[in-house]
């Protein structure tokens, strides 16, 4: 087995199970590593100790590698592969079959671990027909958010990688913070260039209700949004903790996305599983469309989208509603309403 594709699967199968993300970063730094030795030099340095010796090789992936050189599947890999073998969740599973992308992902240019192509190909392998790459806006500095000038020079690569396939689109996009005054943390030049624009609030969550629901609907209104991000903020386990969901007007954002076209993001993070199953229902009774998205941070957590299926699903959500099973020339025939 090729090594590099054994350590890269490890990473994923790790990411996907929500795994330190010092243990993922071994392997995907060992992959890298690895990559740069020469195939017909890679079992010589195996058989001689030299790779042992190497900065970024740890004992584990050391017999990852010795094993897939021997031709094999490492053993740590095989067991890895039966435990996912086993689907993430129970239920949606026909809602699941019906998504054909995620507009909602990001890669090491903002807080993402992982190259731009590598995000991309994963997603292809998964199946999806699309994927938005919506890396931070740059008033979030804790996640690295790009300026206009970074985020420039980011479109030229994802035009570079999405025209290396004609079987799946890579589409522009970015998650843009609702800023405290209701405005988008963006210009309006580099948001027009862009296919998809997810806008969040990440800042000032515990605002009283009637503060947070003007700088929503500020971020709702403006023509440039696509899909409302994590609209409550909360987070219900994880290595942050918990947080409670944000106060805010639900009827009154709910019925603005309506209005705007604007559709309510089912973020599939099991950490945040945001909006609330109570909220999912009364925006879909406020005739509300919706985004089935992963938030992925990593390759292995573009595998979430079964999370949030299972909960769409469970509030009865048609899968005409949702705007992530829509072919991707639909989609972007609406987002450019």
């Amino acid at each position: 087995m090729d090594a590099v594709a054994a350590l890269n699967e490890i990473a994923f199968w790790l990411e996907r199970a929500l795994a330190p993300s010092f243990k993922v970063s071994a392997f995907r730094s060992a992959a890298a590593i690895v990559a740069e030795i020469p195939a017909n030099e890679l079992a010589g340095r195996v058989a001689d100790g030299s790779l042992q010796k190497t900065k970024g090789i740890g004992s584990r992936t050391l017999e990852v590698v010795s094993q897939a050189v021997e031709g094999g599947v490492p053993d740590y890999l095989a067991d890895l592969r039966e435990r996912g073998a086993t689907p993430l969740v129970s239920g949606g599973a026909d809602l699941l079959a019906a998504l054909r992308g995620d507009l909602h992902s990001h890669s090491e240019w903002s807080d993402g671990g992982s190259p731009v192509a590598l995000m991309a190909d994963t997603a292809r392998s998964l199946g999806r027909d699309y994927l938005a790459l919506t890396d931070h806006s740059p008033s979030l500095r804790v996640a690295n958010g790009l300026t206009a000038e970074r985020l420039e020079k980011q479109l030229d690569l994802v035009a570079d990688v999405d025209a290396r396939h004609d079987d799946f689109r890579l589409l522009a996009g970015i998650e843009v913070d609702i800023l405290e005054d209701g405005t988008l943390d963006q210009s309006d030049e580099m948001l027009d260039r862009l296919d998809i624009v997810v806008a969040s609030v990440h800042s000032k969550l515990r605002a009283d209700s009637a503060t947070m629901t003007e700088r929503m609907l500020g971020g709702i209104r403006d023509p440039h949004t696509t899909v409302l991000g994590h609209c409550t903020g909360r987070l219900v386990s994880g290595s942050r903790g918990t947080r409670p969901p944000s106060d805010f007007d639900a009827e009154a954002v709910f019925a603005a996305c309506a209005e705007n076209d604007v559709a309510v993001e089912i973020n599939s993070r099991p950490e945040r599983q945001d909006p609330p199953d109570d909220l999912i229902r009364l925006a879909l009774g406020a005739g509300c469309l919706f985004s089935i998205d992963t938030d992925a941070h990593a390759p292995g957590q573009l595998d979430f989208l079964s999370y949030g299926a299972e909960r769409a699903q469970g509030a009865g959500v048609p899968a005409d509603r949702i705007i992530t099973t829509w072919p991707v020339d639909d989609l972007l025939d609406w987002a450019r309403r």
